[in-house]
C-alpha cells in the first residue's frame, strides 16, 4: 500500500511527549530508510531536520547523495524513495543522553513510522541504532556483538527488509564514505525490493506486488 500524503517533514503527524523533536522527514513511500540515534547525537535539533547540522552529517549526507539516494544536501535536502528518522526524536535537554526508559518510552513512535514507510532497506546509523535494528528485524540473537567496523556497508537479511549498517560518521577516518557509496550502488544494481507479482490487479491495471 502505498502513503498518500505530500508532506516531507513527519508525514504521519507524530506528536511525541516533548517539547521540541525532530520527525521523520523524506519520502514517506521510500525504498530506503536512513536510522539515526537522536538529534544530539546526530543533529537537526536546529534544523529540524535528522542527520543536518553537524560535520558529521554533511559527510553521510554527502555519500547518500553519491549514492543516489538524496538529490541535494543541506538542512532541507531534496529526497526520493529515502525517509530520515530517529529512535529517539526527541531533543535531549542539556546534551544529556537518553535514558533507557526514554528510549523505551520513544520506540512506539519509531515502530509507527517505520512500518507506516515500510522501506525494503533499513539503514541504521551508529552502534546503538544498528543494534536495534539487527535485534528486532533479523534474526540474529539478542546481545549479538556489534562491530561497526566489520558490519558498515554489509547486507544483512532481516525479516521482511534487508538491512545495511553505517558506522557512525563522526567516526569515519578512512575509506568509509567509499565503501557505502559502492555498498549501495551494488545494492541497488539488484533486486532489493524482493517481490512477487500475485497476478491480481489493483484500480486502474497495477498489478498487485507483495514481499
Amino acid at each position: 500500500m502505498r502513503n498518500v500524503t505530500d508532506r516531507v517533514s513527519n508525514p504521519f503527524g507524530m506528536e511525541p511527549p516533548c517539547d521540541r523533536f525532530v520527525p521523520g522527514y523524506g519520502d514517506a513511500n521510500a525504498d530506503f530508510h536512513v536510522i539515526g540515534d537522536h538529534p544530539g547525537v546526530h543533529g537537526g535539533a536546529d534544523t529540524g531536520v535528522p542527520f543536518t547540522g553537524t560535520a558529521a552529517a554533511e559527510r553521510l549526507q554527502d555519500a547518500l547523495r553519491e549514492a543516489g539516494l538524496l538529490h541535494t544536501v543541506g538542512g532541507e535536502p531534496e529526497i526520493d524513495r529515502t525517509f530520515l528518522s530517529y529512535l529517539h526524536m526527541c531533543v535531549p535537554a542539556d546534551d544529556a543522553t537518553p535514558t533507557e526508559t526514554e528510549y523505551t518510552e520513544m520506540e512506539r513512535y519509531f515502530d509507527a513510522e517505520l512500518r507506516a514507510i515500510a522501506a525494503h532497506v533499513l539503514l541504521p546509523v551508529g552502534e546503538r541504532a544498528t543494534r536495534h535494528v539487527v535485534e528486532t528485524f533479523t534474526a540474529r540473537a539478542h546481545r549479538t556483538e556489534i562491530e561497526m567496523e566489520n558490519l558498515h556497508g554489509q547486507e544483512i537479511l532481516g525479516s521482511g527488509w534487508l538491512v545495511l549498517p553505517i558506522e557512525d560518521p563522526a567516526d569515519w577516518e578512512g575509506d568509509e564514505a567509499e565503501r557505502l557509496v559502492e555498498a549501495l550502488g551494488e545494492l541497488q544494481s539488484t533486486d532489493y525490493r524482493r517481490e512477487s507479482d500475485l497476478g491480481r490487479f489493483l484500480p486502474g491495471g497495477e498489478s498487485y506486488y507483495v514481499r
